[in-house]
């Protein structure tokens, strides 16, 4: 959905949602995204989403067959970057440059 409906300038790079954290009640969530780019990249993204969660929050309840759309908080998720560059650091180790 964030890839083929949204038409948001702002949302660029690769855009993966990582984690999602729903209360018990179902009546709110936060939505974790990782954004594979800048940090300016990322910046952008997030505000996209934010302005966007009407929308998001509309497809999520009609493509569910919801009857209540869930509140979404979207939060940055550094880990995948974190994890690329610890293997890139392991890697080197392996080949003996560090």
């Amino acid at each position: 959905m964030l890839a083929r409906d949204l038409k948001d300038e702002r949302i660029s790079g690769l855009v993966s949602v990582t984690d999602v954290e729903m209360t018990p009640d179902c009546r709110s969530a936060r939505v974790y995204i990782s954004v594979y780019g800048s940090e300016e990249q990322a910046n952008k993204t997030l505000e996209a989403l934010k302005d966007q969660t009407g929308f998001i929050r509309g497809e999520i309840c009609r493509r569910l067959s919801l009857r209540f759309a869930p509140e979404l908080a979207f939060r940055l998720d550094n880990s995948l970057e974190r994890g690329a560059r610890v293997s890139e650091i392991i890697s080197k180790i392996s080949r003996g440059e560090i």
